[in-house]
């Protein structure tokens, strides 16, 4: 017994560090070091400078706020854009919002919120800033559906602007298409700014719908140009839904090598009737 006093007397302290250092890595591999975190955090508080509850929530409403007058700028920009577009048109049109469009037809069409009500209907020609948005295929008496000119199923009856060739678009999913010439070697250069033809059943003469990107001469029998839509259909937000009446009779221009008497070459009612 005296031995064992005699030992403590001169451990005790190191017995006691040890001791300590042991229960402090328990602790620390237990709390995975949360406990020292604690610890510094409660220690060094007075020398952060951090907010109070209150301001945190005082300065999340300021934000909030300056973003909605950034989105209302934004909105008021747009109501200006579309005053100015309804300004250079000589026909009536409805004004419409862009209110859906499937992740997966993101090129074939969308929906606008006017509908029968608004006295829109099957057939009605659809426009943007730009020039042409596509054509409303379906109605409800609040939304329509507007089958887009990028759209792979569309043939649209068009023209040169400057020499007046004449060939058929169709869409191809993005926001280019492709025009069809009727003559082998049509006076077309890039740049030159692509409309609407009178051959075109379904939509009135001389609507803009975009400028050559890049001509194709190999393509038989006649050249081929991809054009660039003058509409920016990825982002488009509002349209300008217009009365149209589709032309019961047209006489359909022919391809070269084409036989007249058993055909002509596809025109704007092809594929889904755009």
């Amino acid at each position: 017994m005296f031995a064992l006093r005699r030992w403590w007397t001169r451990h005790a302290l190191k017995a006691g560090m040890v001791t300590l250092a042991v229960s402090s890595a328990w602790l620390l591999r237990a709390s995975d070091g949360a406990l020292i975190y604690e610890a510094y955090h409660w220690m060094t508080r007075p020398l952060q400078p951090g907010l109070s509850r209150e301001q945190q929530f005082e300065n999340s409403y300021i934000l909030e706020l300056q973003q909605r007058i950034v989105e209302l700028e934004n909105q008021n920009r747009a109501l200006q854009t579309l005053d100015a577009y309804e300004g250079t048109i000589t026909t009536e049109g409805i004004r419409a919002t862009v209110i859906g469009r499937g992740a997966d037809h993101w090129w074939q069409h969308v929906i606008l919120n006017r509908g029968t009500r608004s006295g829109v209907a099957v057939g009605h020609v659809v426009t943007g800033p730009g020039g042409l948005v596509g054509r409303v295929v379906a109605v409800s008496p609040s939304t329509s559906r507007v089958l887009l000119v990028s759209d792979p199923t569309s043939r649209v009856g068009a023209k040169v602007s400057r020499s007046r060739a004449m060939g058929v678009v169709r869409g191809q999913s993005n926001n280019r298409v492709v025009m069809e010439f009727f003559e082998k070697l049509p006076d077309i250069n890039t740049g030159d700014v692509i409309v609407t033809s009178s051959y075109s059943r379904l939509f009135p003469r001389d609507i803009p719908i975009g400028r050559i990107e890049s001509i194709d001469l190999t393509k038989s029998p006649a050249p081929e140009a991809v054009i660039q839509l003058s509409s920016p259909l990825p982002v488009l937000e509002w349209a300008i839904i217009h009365p149209f009446e589709p032309q019961e009779t047209v006489d359909d221009p022919v391809l070269p090598g084409a036989n007249p008497e058993n055909g002509a070459v596809p025109d704007d009612n092809a594929g889904s009737g755009l």
